[in-house]
């Protein structure tokens, strides 16, 4: 499929509690307009559901990746997270939900974070995800939003907190909730 992305490669990361739909539509929607998606989950963060060993990463309303529904693909491929580095892609998503505040302490994530960030790739984040970013130390001075729960933290971390449905400051992409997708996708196409 060709489009407005041919050629370019997304890495979105994951970890238990994921918001669900924050994961799937950047999937179709980037994916329609010829990106390459690799789902990089990360095996951290509480399981609601029993405990199986070898368990896939779910989000919070049981989307499992891979997406059974949605098989690896057309749309996307899994990728090990430890096998991902920042010169390997163009752009990285992070969905919301309650995974961010597993990803916020994994050293790999927040390394390609930081990289990704110096080499003005573009680093999107929705909902939660911006507490990624708060613990990978790039937000400060940044023009940032996010779901209301992280406002002051986002504002402790030196950032300056606007409630608008996206917010564009260089190369970082954020956006409040679920509702907000549509523009914060059509912001990371229009970055790459």
């Amino acid at each position: 499929m060709s489009g407005k992305l041919t050629g370019k490669k997304i890495a979105i990361i994951v970890a238990n509690e994921f918001e669900d739909i924050e994961l799937i539509y950047p999937i179709l929607r980037l994916s329609e307009e010829g990106a390459e998606i690799l789902v990089t989950p990360v095996r951290i963060g509480i399981h609601p559901r029993p405990y199986l060993e070898n368990k896939p990463i779910s989000g919070r309303f049981g989307t499992p990746v891979p997406i059974p529904v949605m098989p690896e693909g057309k749309h996307y491929r899994m990728h090990e997270h430890e096998d991902l580095w920042a010169d390997q892609i163009d752009a990285l998503v992070i969905p919301g939900g309650f995974s961010p505040d597993y990803l916020r302490r994994h050293a790999h994530t927040l390394e390609i974070v930081r990289e990704c960030c110096a080499a003005g790739k573009v680093v999107a984040a929705i909902c939660h995800g911006p507490w990624v970013l708060i613990s990978a130390g790039v937000t400060r001075g940044k023009r940032m939003t996010g779901v209301i729960a992280v406002r002051d933290d986002l504002i402790n971390s030196g950032a300056e907190f606007l409630d608008q449905p996206v917010v564009v400051d260089g190369n970082l992409i954020t956006s409040r909730n679920p509702n907000d997708l549509p523009e914060f996708c059509a912001a990371i196409i229009e970055a790459l």
